[in-house]
């Protein structure tokens, strides 16, 4: 049997915590190492731990985008998912901008989570889809764009906007095309005025769409 998905769970609401603890514990390929219930917990929990996904709420003490951005920036290769109340489409940009691969809504049904971080785990993005479904139809309303909104991109900058999409920060889209960040972030900024969205994260979905 392979090893288990090691994770982390940071959420200063210690009953909530415990009930998505027991949900995970009780999945065979999965186990939770560590929990926490702030900034600071969750930085030293990543450093300390090595676990492969960190569940975080986006309101724990100290600031759950801080949180992920530090983890994101620390250690790129663990996945950090947020799981919190908030459905503010600004929440849910700065937590992808600060390298959160997930943005899980609580009240999510447990066999749900459990899919949910299994895929993340396993290299998709994910964004709970009443959210999703808001942003695209909110970056229809703001530019109405063409039949196919990537006609206008260039081979390279569709290459860079599919490693988006796929969950990649863009320091991991760097690395993997031997770019500079600072190339790849200009390349994100042409792609988003070429697709007439706001942020990064619409632009993902506009690629998965």
């Amino acid at each position: 049997m392979s090893e288990p998905i090691r994770i982390v769970l940071i959420d200063d609401h210690p009953l909530f915590r415990e009930g998505v603890a027991y949900t995970l514990q009780a999945q065979p390929d999965m186990a939770v190492v560590a929990q926490g219930e702030n900034l600071d917990d969750a930085a030293r929990l990543a450093a300390e731990c090595g676990p492969d996904v960190v569940l975080l709420d986006l309101n724990i003490p100290g600031g759950g985008i801080a949180a992920a951005r530090a983890i994101a920036t620390a250690h790129p290769a663990i996945k950090v998912i947020m799981l919190t109340a908030s459905v503010d489409e600004d929440d849910l940009a700065a937590a992808m901008q600060a390298g959160a691969r997930g943005y899980i809504l609580k009240g999510v049904a447990a066999r749900e989570l459990v899919g949910i971080v299994r895929s993340v785990w396993a290299g998709e993005g994910y964004v709970a889809p009443t959210l999703a479904a808001s942003l695209l139809s909110g970056g229809a309303r703001r530019a109405q764009p063409p039949a196919d909104p990537l006609a206008d991109l260039t081979p390279r900058e569709r290459e860079i906007l599919d490693q988006v999409a796929a969950g990649l920060s863009n320091k991991e889209v760097a690395a993997q095309l031997h770019l500079s960040e600072k190339t790849v972030k200009h390349y994100m900024t042409i792609i988003m005025e070429k697709l007439g969205v706001r942020n990064r994260v619409e632009a993902a979905l506009l690629a998965r769409r």
